[in-house]
């Protein structure tokens, strides 16, 4: 069997959010290469004891590869490549953008990857452990997230899913019902469920993240009472009122969405009758340059800005539903 090894030139200001584009896609086991030093919070967080002395100097450069199965239209994948790289460049560098193609016929080079994912603790007492690593460190207290990313995403590593999760962190109190909008991984629901709610509803459009959602609720002990899993686009008026009737017109405490800002300013409109008045609305997946375009759309559609928090160049915005005597 053959893979196709596809490798992009751009930068270290891009390679971020091109990575976030690329997994948007549905594509897996992406590799970043790139000489910007961790930091000794990097360092510490990832598990990481010795570095090699011989690091070239950043020069702003990075390469980040994929492979795709030889049956694959690589035609249509990189017309949508070179025509997300043309939308970041408008707010950043995205350096040569140029892209090379080889060839390797190692059948095992998607579970090569995982050499590189291990534990990460996001905090002083969340953790997340990918399924095939042991944790030798953990702490009494540690609240530990399986995940297998699968051909979904969301491992927790991604800045915008840490924003979420520290959220949710902050605003459960126990027992809430949370809507879990754009799921990828399951991840949030999880740890919402980890951290109190009382039942999480998890959606998403690919039916990769709902096989991998439903696997990692699975693999947490996460029952078919406490979360359920739904296919369906939230944005689609025919889909949502199809899911809103299957639900019975359940209201809920908190509804979390990492998605992109592209899509969290459209369901601005359409989360509010999904929330109990006082609801809480997470969102996260926001590059900072989309920032006062969101905070517009959610304020325009009854909500209070709680805070907004920032993480390299990502956002999120927490909102609240405000009482309109509805």
């Amino acid at each position: 069997m053959k893979w196709n090894k596809i490798t992009i030139e751009t930068t270290t200001a891009a390679e971020d959010m091109l990575g976030y584009e690329l997994q948007q896609m549905g594509i897996q086991g992406i590799e970043i290469e790139d000489h910007v030093p961790l930091t000794e919070e990097e360092k510490k967080i990832m598990y990481v004891d010795l570095l090699p002395d011989d690091i070239a100097p950043d020069d702003g450069t990075a390469r980040i590869s994929f492979y795709l199965h030889d049956e694959e239209d690589l035609t249509v994948i990189l017309a949508k490549i070179r025509e997300k790289m043309e939308e970041i460049s408008a707010f950043l560098p995205v350096g040569s953008g140029r892209i090379t193609l080889g060839e390797t016929k190692d059948e095992d080079w998607i579970n090569n990857w995982k050499a590189f994912f291990k534990p990460i603790r996001l905090d002083e007492d969340i953790v997340i452990k990918p399924t095939w690593e042991t944790l030798e460190d953990r702490k009494e207290g540690d609240i530990v997230i399986e995940i297998d990313p699968g051909t979904a995403f969301g491992s927790g590593s991604h800045e915008t899913t840490k924003l979420c999760i520290l959220a949710l962190k902050k605003y459960l109190r126990g027992g809430e019902v949370l809507l879990d909008v754009g799921t990828g991984s399951g991840i949030l629901s999880i740890i919402g469920l980890k951290l109190g709610a009382g039942r999480t509803v998890a959606t998403d459009i690919d039916p990769n993240a709902i096989r991998a959602s439903r696997e990692n609720f699975g693999i947490n002990g996460v029952t078919e009472d406490q979360a359920g899993v739904y296919r369906v686009n939230i944005l689609n008026k025919e889909e949502a009122d199809s899911f809103y009737k299957e639900n019975d017109g359940l209201k809920y405490d908190v509804v979390v969405a990492n998605i992109l800002a592209d899509v969290i300013i459209p369901l601005s409109g359409i989360v509010p009758p999904l929330l109990k008045e006082g609801g809480i609305f997470i969102t996260s997946g926001i590059i900072n340059t989309k920032e006062e375009e969101v905070k517009e759309a959610i304020l325009s559609h009854g909500f209070s800005i709680l805070e907004i928090n920032h993480m390299k160049d990502w956002v999120s915005i927490v909102a609240c539903k405000e009482d309109n005597g509805d």
